[in-house]
């Protein structure tokens, strides 16, 4: 397993004799496209025989009742768990399905791969935000939250959902220890039913960390209370934020060292992002609006407009720029080099394992790349 970075006057030919890889065999690891240009500065999965070297860890990744069919087969003998996005619910405790389609089928499928079926409760409101007046109104009253946990037991052992996971943000600062409270009792009511239970944090470097996404948030408390947590180490850049790097390693390692101080290794598990963003310039805030693209997609754009790629090495991140229709653009993406970043923190600090968001776009060299590093937990 080798990375390959392309220099001027690279084919894919030439690279599969200088590695000893056959060319069709580097084309399908990396979904080129034909007539297989390369972009200068691009990371090539270069990939004879996969060695897997690595201890087990869990993998989950998150999906919509949407995703294609074809792509949820391909990545599910991956994934140790998928949580199914997502059941909501009401001021009173009402579980709401997913309002994106139906789950039973992805249920079935893994299943059939022997991935855990996860079930993810969200607070989002009417307008498909999230809303912590439901989060308020549901953590705060003893028949709601009751009223919550049991319609969560009932769908999960009709459905076949063998495990919940807690993703709630925005937590109003007041309600932090009554969420804490509701993961407590929701957690010992899962595991006494045979289910575990998983919580989303948002990405702390500090216990006083101000600001909305963090104050509602006990790193601590919910560690104890939940069986695993996934750390949401991802959206530094972001849909209208300044154009940087998604999950800058540099970044998610304050993350991953604060979390330790708090959480248990054993229970930790690194949040990685499998799409980039495509920024227009200049950017303004408030105004300025990124297109979410995917990974493959992103090598592409750099192939149709003729751009180099480089490599930040401090965020351990992808990039590049171009101009369309007198617009310069930013894109920052992920590949195989800053996957394998994520990956080695993962082995540096004895993680869990590794939470997706989300899977529905393809990117087999990161599955493969995974595979080579580590067993997959089933």
């Amino acid at each position: 397993m080798e990375i390959y970075v392309v220099k001027p006057g690279d084919t894919v030919d030439e690279i599969a004799d200088g590695t000893g890889v056959d060319a069709e065999q580097i084309i399908y690891d990396n979904q080129l496209v034909y007539p297989y240009e390369l972009a200068l500065g691009q990371a090539l999965l270069v990939n004879d025989t996969i060695r897997n070297a690595g201890r087990a860890v869990s993998v989950s990744g998150y999906a919509y009742p949407f995703i294609s069919p074809w792509v949820l087969e391909q990545t599910l003998p991956y994934l140790s768990e998928l949580p199914i996005f997502s059941y909501g619910f009401t001021m009173e405790g009402e579980l709401l399905p997913p309002a994106h389609g139906d789950d039973t089928w992805m249920i079935e499928e893994a299943l059939r791969f022997g991935t855990q079926p996860v079930l993810t409760l969200t607070p989002f409101g009417s307008d498909g935000n999230f809303n912590n007046q439901l989060i308020h109104s549901v953590v705060n009253n003893e028949t709601y939250r009751n009223n919550l946990i049991q319609n969560l037991l009932t769908t999960m052992e009709e459905k076949g959902y063998q495990g919940l996971d807690i993703d709630f943000e925005y937590i109003l600062a007041e309600d932090r220890d009554a969420f804490t409270a509701f993961v407590w009792q929701t957690a010992e009511t899962m595991r006494r039913e045979g289910y575990h239970t998983s919580v989303a944090l948002a990405p702390k470097t500090s216990s006083d960390q101000a600001g909305l996404l963090y104050e509602g948030k006990d790193y601590r408390a919910l560690g104890e209370a939940a069986d695993h947590v996934l750390l949401m180490t991802y959206e530094w850049g972001y849909t209208y934020g300044p154009p940087m790097a998604v999950a800058p390693v540099n970044q998610v390692r304050r993350v991953v060292e604060y979390a330790l101080t708090q959480i248990p290794r054993e229970k930790i598990d690194l949040g990685i992002p499998n799409y980039g963003y495509d920024w227009p310039l200049p950017f303004e805030r408030g105004t300025t609006k990124a297109a979410t693209i995917n990974n493959v997609q992103a090598v592409r754009i750099a192939v149709a407009q003729g751009a180099e790629i480089f490599f930040d090495t401090v965020a351990q991140s992808p990039y590049f720029n171009y101009v369309e229709d007198g617009v310069e653009h930013e894109v920052w993406f992920e590949d195989v080099r800053s996957l394998q970043a994520k990956f080695d923190l993962i082995k540096e600090y004895g993680l869990r394992g590794c939470g997706y968001w989300q899977i529905m776009q393809w990117f087999r060299a990161n599955w493969l790349l995974l595979y080579s590093q580590f067993y997959i937990l089933k």
